[in-house]
């Protein structure tokens, strides 16, 4: 295409082709260019050919307008889940591929698309799910839609990516296509669980779920917005702001009356708009029964606003010719007992039937106040409030169906799912990817690295970049000294972010919020104190003068600098604290120009006043607080935090994780100060290590359902009532609702081919451990005597650098049926972690077809001397391992990520890395078992000069590796057994 073709008319005409198509299918490109052609410019028809495309192509960039309208569709195309236009699997180069052959492009153009714009490899949602009826389909939703689209151009509208917002398109589908159908006649309540990431995301989410589901008919949408009047209060602004729109909002008033008057996005234009109220557009409207600072009120223009209007008297109101000429009800509730009992109240009064209005309810935190926390064993027992509430609302209401949403599950996964009043996701668990841009748990810790402690730098280790010890012990008690640093981390941020605005051409204001959370406790006499040491720090800082900014140098030179250096990610990094310090002036003033640098937020009137508002204002504050900001609330531009708060479960734990999030232009400046060595009780704990323990039980379970959500023979693996017992393998002290009662689909069997395998559950009873250590000393006794060092290379990739693992291990040889029986014979303390990987051994071992033929065996030696044991009757010839039981009888980790790599290369799962001596040991039906004497702190005084130790001061512990070849024929990955088949469709029954 020449240079002088119109460009904006070729953008038009494809606008045009690609909208039209958007709605149906991929059609022949050409053909739909010639169509919209003849509705533009005699021009245009010049323009409606390949040729003028792909030399539009050769020349374009990826921001390009063209390229951009492109992305949006292939990207649609590339994520759209079973379309009935191909059969290929999603986000594959077979699914672009199909849809090119549909365009009936040329190889030449192909290649400048996917060149232009690479298939997706993003992760799609994970659904566990019982079988259901489609009927969400395209032609459902034809000429029906209205709020989702516009919920989709709304999003775009803020620079969302054509990725992210297909990828919300996908995973709001899983979960609407899972609700009843609301026009059918016989009422079905579905409920369902949608898991996220802390502060990830998830309220799009349900925005998009609520936008599809009113588009399908539902009339009625309940959103259950949080414990406190600040998370509700969020969740509706977001609503309404992104979703219900302007006109909705005013509904003809004037726009100083609205309740957003104040709101600086109201008057900058930031809330959706359709032009007119949707209803006198053709569709139909939203009336809002609750405001920003409303909660739901029991008055009687309530109950007349809860009244359903029916074109058709005669047809109920979920039948078509009424719904689809209805105007939905929103209102964002508070989880709180009064406000819910008077909505339940009101609902009883109104003159539609209940049983005909169909209802989507929300549940946001579902986690938090839903979960009936009553002891069932109790006599007389009875719901707590809120639980009681929710109950009674899906009881009155047939056609609701209750979504929850939560970032921590198990609790929602521990419910009895024999209850059919409570709310078991019985329907559906939807996991949702870790979005694009995200900063996670993961993002703080080192977990799995290949890189060996001694060789982590700021550019490898996660750890090292952004986790900063508080270790008030080596500071001889005195806490000043941490929370000065980090409060001088908090003002050199600070400075370094409008250093960015300025040189790095992000402009004036881009970084709106600029925060830093201190949280200790959440006792408002503690708080108060602590806003006194802090005022303090901060007024004895020193900012302006030389004592703070020669602090502010060596944090800056030993800290910021080299972390930005390779974490940067292309923003700007001053080349010295000489080129910084101009900004940390402006910064300070920024902070405590109002002579109020701190806030603390440990009520909602800090929020009502406007003080922690970060809708109304732009904060750059410190912030101290606790209950009101460990959960759902959002802390806007959080760059610092400062923790030591405990907490005695995993999701409270994770909750409080505010520093979770997206920080789009200073990820490289986060930094999070934990507590290393915190009382907790009569317990020291280290809260590192806590978060550590909490990321991987939350990544096994995802990893789990991801495995199980497979379908076999066109059915799932397993249903939501299944997933209990495989949580319990992982958190075995959080315990199911009911303990006198056991579920009814029971794990049996894990298959884990060319898996690393870590069992955990070693006995605490002194004939048991003497018992597994005599089982072990044959074993060792065959060992090699002479250790023989192995080594795995991982070459560079991406950001990562090359490194090799090495280590010395003794070698020895299993038999398949050796190995069966020792693993039948160990014992555990808990029996059931073992039994479904014993259940698998013996499949491959003992079935018709046996999956190997023998297991090498290794014990890895320290590279230094000292820690050896004389075990099998070998005088000091095994290393030992101090390891501890983290969560209650349970070991954390035991193995080394070091050792991992050999083992899974001789089992066939990782390629060949060129070492000789890890290759010999490589078999086609080889299996590998690790074993690691652990000897607990307790014990370890008792090791004599000769390496002797009491067998029962031993814990033989061991992982291992089956076979990557040892793979079943059925794709199955769990195999479940009932307990009882006369009660096959229920989760559990009684226990004997």
């Amino acid at each position: 295409m020449t240079s002088s073709a119109p460009i904006d008319l070729l953008l038009q005409l494809h606008n045009a082709a690609l909208s039209d198509m958007r709605t149906s299918r991929p059609k022949k490109l050409v053909r739909a260019l010639v169509y919209q052609a003849e509705d533009l410019t005699p021009e245009a028809e010049g323009l409606a050919n390949e040729r003028c495309f792909r030399e539009a192509l050769e020349s374009a960039r990826s921001t390009d307008r063209l390229v951009e309208v492109w992305r949006k569709q292939l990207t649609d195309w590339d994520f759209v889940s079973s379309p009935e236009w191909s059969a290929t699997v999603e986000r594959t180069e077979d699914r672009r591929r199909a849809v090119y052959t549909l365009l009936s492009l040329s190889e030449e153009t192909r290649k400048l698309l996917d060149d232009l714009v690479p298939v997706s490899k993003a992760e799609g949602p994970v659904v566990i799910t019982d079988e259901f009826v489609p009927w969400y389909t395209p032609q459902s939703q034809q000429g029906r839609t209205w709020y989702w689209p516009s919920y989709r151009k709304y999003l775009e509208s803020k620079s969302w990516k054509a990725e992210a917002v297909a990828g919300l398109d996908v995973a709001t589908d899983a979960v609407v296509e899972r609700l009843a159908d609301p026009t059918q006649a016989l009422p079905y309540q579905s409920k369902g669980l949608v898991v996220g990431y802390v502060q990830s995301g998830k309220t799009a989410n349900f925005a998009g779920v609520i936008a599809k589901a009113v588009d399908a008919g539902y009339r009625l949408v309940i959103v259950l917005g949080g414990t406190l009047n600040m998370l509700r209060a969020q969740t509706q602004r977001r609503i309404d702001m992104e979703l219900v729109g302007r006109e909705n909002i005013l509904r003809g008033a004037s726009e100083f009356e609205s309740d957003y008057a104040t709101d600086p996005a109201w008057s900058q234009g930031r809330f959706a708009t359709f032009g007119a109220l949707p209803s006198t557009l053709g569709a139909f409207d939203i009336v809002r029964l609750t405001t920003r600072d409303d909660d739901y009120k029991s008055l009687l223009q309530g109950i007349t606003a809860l009244e359903f209007e029916k074109h058709e008297p005669a047809l109920p109101l979920f039948d078509p010719r009424n719904l689809h000429r209805s105007s939905a009800r929103l209102m964002v509730v508070k989880k709180n007992k009064s406000v819910l009992s008077k909505l339940v109240k009101d609902l009883g009064k109104i003159k539609t039937p209940l049983s005909e209005i169909p209802v989507l309810i929300i549940d946001d935190e579902s986690d938090e106040a839903s979960v009936n926390t009553s002891n069932p064993a109790k006599p007389d027992a009875e719901r707590t409030a809120i639980n009681k509430a929710i109950s009674d609302l899906l009881g009155m209401l047939p056609r609701a169906q209750y979504v929850g949403y939560t970032a921590t599950p198990f609790a929602n996964v521990f419910i009895d799912p024999s209850d059919t009043q409570d709310i078991f996701p019985k329907d559906f668990i939807v996991s949702l990817p870790r979005p694009d841009g995200y900063m996670g748990a993961r993002d703080f810790h080192d977990l799995d690295s290949p890189v060996p402690e001694d060789g982590r730098t700021y550019a490898n280790s996660n750890e090292l970049a952004h986790v900063r010890d508080i270790n008030v012990k080596e500071e001889n008690g005195d806490d000043d000294v941490c929370l000065q640093r980090a409060i001088d981390m908090f003002v050199l941020t600070a400075a370094m972010k409008l250093y960015r605005e300025q040189e790095g051409g992000l402009g004036d204001r881009y970084f709106q919020h600029h925060t830093m959370l201190i949280h200790e406790s959440v006792r408002t006499a503690e708080q108060r104190e602590l806003l006194v040491r802090a005022t303090r720090l901060w007024w004895n800082g020193g900012y302006m003068g030389p004592a703070g900014h020669a602090r502010l140098r060596e944090l800056f030179d030993t800290d910021v600098a080299p972390v930005s250096a390779v974490r940067a990610d292309g923003h700007a990094v001053p080349p010295s604290y000489d080129a910084l310090a101009p900004y940390v002036g402006p910064a300070v003033t920024r902070i405590g120009g109002d002579d109020k640098p701190i806030v603390v937020v440990n009520s909602d009137t800090d929020l009502e006043t406007g003080e922690a508002d970060f809708d109304k204002r732009s904060i750059w504050k410190m912030l101290i607080g606790g209950q009101k900001l460990a959960r759902g609330f959002t802390v806007e531009g959080l760059t610092v935090s400062y923790f030591r708060r405990r907490a005695g479960n995993a999701s409270t734990l994770m909750q409080m994780g505010r520093w979770f999030g997206f920080r789009e232009g200073y990820r490289d400046l986060v930094r999070l100060f934990l507590g290393r060595a915190e009382t907790m009780g009569a317990k020291e704990i280290d809260l590192y290590a806590a978060f550590e323990a909490i990321c991987l039980d939350e990544e096994n379970f995802r990893a789990e359902l991801k495995q199980y959500a497979t379908m076999v023979d066109g059915k799932p693996q397993v249903t939501p009532a299944q997933v209990p017992p495989l949580v319990s393998q992982h958190l075995p002290w959080l315990k199911p609702t009911s303990p006198d009662k056991m579920y009814n689909a029971r794990l049996v069997e894990i298959r884990s081919p060319g898996q690393w395998q870590e069992p955990t559950a070693y006995p605490t009873k002194v004939a048991d451990l003497r018992h597994n250590t005599a089982l072990w000393l044959p074993v060792l006794a065959r060992l090699s005597n002479e250790p023989t060092t192995f080594s795995y290379h991982f070459p560079a990739e991406g950001s990562r650098s090359a490194v090799t693992h090495h280590f010395d291990a003794l070698v020895g040889r299993l038999t398949p049926d050796e190995f069966l029986g020792l693993a039948r014979d160990v014992r555990w303390v808990t029996p059931t972690q073992f039994a479904p990987h014993r259940a698998y051994l013996t499949a491959i071992t003992e079935g018709p077809a046996p999956d190997v033929d023998d297991w090498v065996v290794l014990a890895p030696q320290h590279a230094q001397a000292g820690q050896r044991l004389s075990l099998g009757g070998r005088p000091g010839a095994f290393s030992w391992f101090g390891r501890e039981r983290r969560r209650g009888p349970l070991f954390g980790a035991i193995s080394e990520p070091k050792h991992r790599a050999v083992p899974l290369r001789m089992a066939g799962s990782l390629a060949d890395p060129g070492n000789p001596a890890t290759e010999a040991l490589v078999g086609p039906r080889t299996g590998v078992v690790i074993v690691y004497p652990v000897v607990e702190r307790a014990h370890r005084a008792d090791i004599d000069a000769d390496g002797n130790l009491a067998p029962e001061k031993v814990v033989m512990t061991f992982s291992f590796v089956a076979p990557a070849t040892a793979r079943r024929s059925d794709g199955r990955v769990v195999r479940f057994t009932t307990v009882d088949s006369a009660k096959e469709d229920q989760a559990i029954i009684d226990a004997d």
